[in-house]
């Protein structure tokens, strides 16, 4: 089943639900349908059978050299779970849960991935063109695969750690590191810290660190349910399970909103005084549906629901030589979009941020730090100064006529 030395495997838990009622009851469709998908996302199939139980409803069972797959039909509901169990690497169980949704045409789909047994997952991070990071997952959590992204929590060298489409997002060493950078500076930039707009951010760090600094209103707006909340579930950092309910009840000053946040901002009252965006980085996957948000357009809806003082805050990317492209098309956006334009850069992997207001007001942030009421652990008035100062490359960028 394995290969000699190893103990491990990944088994998947699904629900499927808006199928045809006559699918869900045809046992040869279902027995071909089961054989077909695992055979296909590469396992050895053993045998399959079937039982067709009455009034209705049919459970398929197939014998896979790597374990099992089965399915459980419940036609009068036009529903169905499945789990798919593989041990070793060649065969893919969420390959074949997938395929096994398309074949039944479900109008939704709700999995969970398991790593099973023993032994470390490797996690090959992709960190520049011909780069990658590779990091040693030593326990999976949790691994599914959402609407959106593939998201996998588990534990790496650096604690508790987030990983959505293989690429790392937090960890529990480094992590408050992260969001001070992202939140810090925004909010010493503003005039004031009243109302605040988060967009992405799944952990909820940044809402927990706006509330902390003051802040009476936090929305916000995710479009990945499953993920934030997996990520109160699973991570030691962020919103607790019971933090978060109270948060979607909109119970406290934070209030989370499961929306797209392009359509966020087209509905959303002006007022704001931050206004985050924490994202994955920009790419050039034309199917990856977050990169709108960091274009021009986007970027003037925010600057249109700040209040008089208010800034916008953005997660850049990175300063990197070999990665500094979605830097420095940001910093080009921003200036062309703002006038004031405040750079981060953190300690945290290479990230930097940009934090942005519409007037060219330039606050004394050491003062502002002195008189802010949350503490930051990571952040002081050197950091400030030498943090602060984007690399040449960055700022021999500005657009031209206008210098950096």
């Amino acid at each position: 089943m394995t290969e000699i030395g190893t103990f491990s495997g990944r088994h998947v838990l699904a629900e499927f639900d808006g199928i045809d009622a006559r699918l869900l009851d045809d046992a040869a469709f279902l027995q071909e349908t089961l054989r077909s998908v695992v055979t296909e996302a590469g396992a050895t199939v053993c045998q399959v059978v079937t039982h067709r139980f009455e009034p209705h409803g049919v459970t398929a069972l197939a014998l896979l050299a790597e374990s099992h797959a089965s399915l459980h039909t419940y036609p009068e509901l036009g529903t169905a779970f499945a789990d798919v169990f593989t041990c070793g690497e060649r065969a893919d169980p969420e390959l074949a849960v997938r395929l096994l949704a398309e074949a039944l045409k479900a109008g939704g789909v709700r999995s969970s991935t398991t790593t099973r047994g023993r032994g470390s997952r490797p996690v090959s991070e992709p960190v520049g063109t011909g780069l990658t990071r590779s990091w040693d997952v030593s326990e999976v959590i949790i691994e599914t695969r959402t609407d959106f992204q593939n998201l996998l929590i588990g534990r790496t060298a650096q604690g508790v750690s987030l990983f959505c489409d293989g690429e790392r997002q937090s960890t529990e060493a480094t992590q408050l590191t992260y969001h001070e950078a992202l939140m810090v500076p925004a909010m010493l930039l503003a005039d004031r810290i009243r109302r605040v707009l988060i967009i992405g951010s799944s952990e909820g760090v940044a809402s927990q660190l706006a509330v902390a600094a003051g802040a009476e209103v936090v929305d916000h707006v995710d479009i990945d349910r499953v993920t934030v909340r997996a990520c109160a579930e699973n991570l030691p950092y962020g919103y607790t399970p019971e933090e978060l309910a109270a948060a979607e009840r909109g119970e406290g000053p934070v209030r989370v909103h499961y929306r797209d946040g392009w359509e966020f901002l087209a509905q959303a009252e002006p007022g704001y005084d931050v206004v985050v965006i924490d994202l994955p980085d920009e790419n050039d996957d034309p199917e990856a549906q977050h990169n709108r948000l960091y274009g021009t357009e986007f970027l003037q809806r925010c600057a249109a629901l700040l209040a008089p003082g208010g800034v916008v805050s953005c997660q850049a990317g990175c300063p990197t030589m070999w990665r500094n492209d979605t830097l420095i098309t940001a910093w080009r956006r921003f200036k062309e979009a703002f006038g004031t334009v405040l750079y981060y850069g953190s300690d945290e992997h290479e990230w930097a941020f940009l934090s942005a207001r519409a007037d060219d007001a330039k606050p004394d942030l050491a003062v502002k730090l002195a008189a802010l009421p949350y503490r930051p652990e990571t952040i002081d008035a050197d950091a400030l100064r030498g943090n602060t100062v984007p690399p040449r490359l960055v700022r021999a960028s500005g657009l031209p006529g206008r210098g950096a």
